[in-house]
């Protein structure tokens, strides 16, 4: 039995991590990315005076806003419901929404690439446009107040919470499909029967997901006057009481953690 012998004239193989190619791309992007950073900061025209000054002028701020109004308190829990009721409303008219074109955007339950284009192209529509632009919109349309805040966030909402649960079904297993359609069974108990005990727990997670966003957006709406606790501090800050201002923010705080500490609970049950 012969053994193949090297070349006697090959030297040692010489380690290297990235071809020069790679080394060279790796060095552009950092120098693109310097640049833009210096142009980012050119562009935006940093006074360095300003920053100086800013820890005294924090300092005073928060001096002004302790302590805080207690008679401001009861306005303050008004509206802060009112946020929740926007985000509950908004979270549930966008699910209402977004289930639908949802089944239309998975390409494994509509079939159809038009269908599935439209879907898709709402889903974008929907998270391309900032809750404070719809906000902005529908309070053109239909004047200050919950109305269109709510709708608002509905709006913003169906790109997030279709486009998550069209991916959702698009990962289903097929066995089980599959057996149902073998066996008969029509479109809708092969939704109800084959997708949906699969996708129930990534629905779920979804939409407690989205509701726990849509505090925190629809805590903000009321400054362009779509209602909620946004309007209370935008009153605050026009007036310059900022006594009044710690106590919204202190609200908005206390109820964001509250949202989070719920929607873990509750997801550690649906999960």
């Amino acid at each position: 039995m012969s053994v193949a012998l090297a070349p006697a004239s090959a030297g040692p193989r010489r380690w290297q991590r990235f071809p020069l190619w790679k080394r060279l791309a790796r060095l552009a992007f950092t120098l693109c990315a310097v640049a833009a950073f210096v142009a980012s900061l050119r562009t935006i025209e940093v006074i360095p005076e300003f920053l100086y000054d800013a820890p005294d002028q924090l300092a005073d701020l928060f001096g002004r806003m302790w302590p805080m109004d207690a008679g401001y308190v009861g306005p303050t829990l008004r509206a802060l419901v009112e946020t929740l009721h926007i985000a509950t409303l908004g979270t549930l008219i966008a699910i209402a929404i977004a289930v639908p074109i949802g089944l239309m955007a998975a390409r494994n339950v509509t079939p159809n690439r038009a269908l599935n284009l439209f879907a898709k192209f709402v889903f974008v529509t929907s998270r391309s446009v900032n809750s404070l632009v719809w906000a902005l919109l529908f309070v053109a349309v239909f004047g200050p107040g919950p109305l269109a805040g709510t709708l608002a966030i509905a709006l913003r909402s169906v790109g997030f919470t279709g486009k998550l649960f069209a991916e959702a079904l698009e990962e289903a297993n097929r066995g089980s499909i599959e057996a149902l359609q073998a066996a008969g069974a029509g479109r809708m108990s092969t939704l109800l029967l084959g997708y949906w005990p699969q996708v129930k727990p990534a629905f779920w997670s979804i939409a407690l997901f989205r509701w726990d966003i849509n505090i925190r957006e629809s805590a903000v709406l009321g400054l362009v006057g779509a209602g909620g606790i946004g309007v209370a501090l935008d009153t605050a800050l026009n007036l310059l009481y900022w006594d009044q201002v710690a106590v919204v923010l202190a609200a908005i705080f206390g109820v964001v953690i509250l949202a989070e500490i719920v929607v873990t609970a509750l997801r550690a049950r649906t999960l």
